[in-house]
């Protein structure tokens, strides 16, 4: 039987977890087997370029802090995994799916986006999704193409009117 001392560490570090996963808008657990101390650097720095940051807990203390929050992801935590998370929801999917394309050793297992349980197929679709930029870059042209549109529509009508 562990000691108090030692069971009181635990829960501090349980409820760490509960508290960065119920702040973050994501959640994504990826293995980090087979990726050296300078990429994982590289990595961190990526994710914190976009308020994003991942860390490595113990697969059973994050097994404990998930289901204390209701969230299963027990399947998700065999072997050793990396916990991301961000207020963010498609920023570190996409840092990671792009770092995992670059080093093939890093592989995205499960995610949670909003409250919802994302599988790989549905983290791979997230991180094709444009950047919140991108999306405001299209909204913006759709937009101007309108005004565009109606100054054409209104110069004619004027020019009839005239005639």
């Amino acid at each position: 039987m562990a000691s108090k001392a030692i069971l009181d560490q635990k829960q501090i570090i349980i409820d760490e977890i509960k508290d960065r996963a119920s702040n973050a808008k994501t959640i994504v657990l990826f293995d980090y087997r087979g990726i050296t101390d300078s990429e994982a650097k590289e990595l961190r720095i990526k994710l914190r370029e976009s308020n994003a940051d991942y860390k490595v807990y113990k697969n059973t203390l994050m097994a404990r802090a998930f289901n204390d929050l209701g969230i299963d992801l027990n399947e998700a935590l065999s072997g050793p995994s990396a916990f991301a998370f961000s207020d963010d929801q498609i920023a570190p999917i996409k840092i990671l799916s792009d770092f995992a394309k670059e080093h093939p050793a890093l592989v995205l297992k499960v995610g949670i986006v909003d409250g919802e349980k994302a599988d790989q197929a549905k983290l791979a679709e997230y991180a094709k999704l444009p950047s919140r930029e991108g999306l405001l870059t299209m909204l913006a042209g759709g937009m101007i193409g309108l005004v565009r549109d109606l100054s054409i529509c209104l110069d004619l009508y004027s020019q009839q009117k005239e005639q």
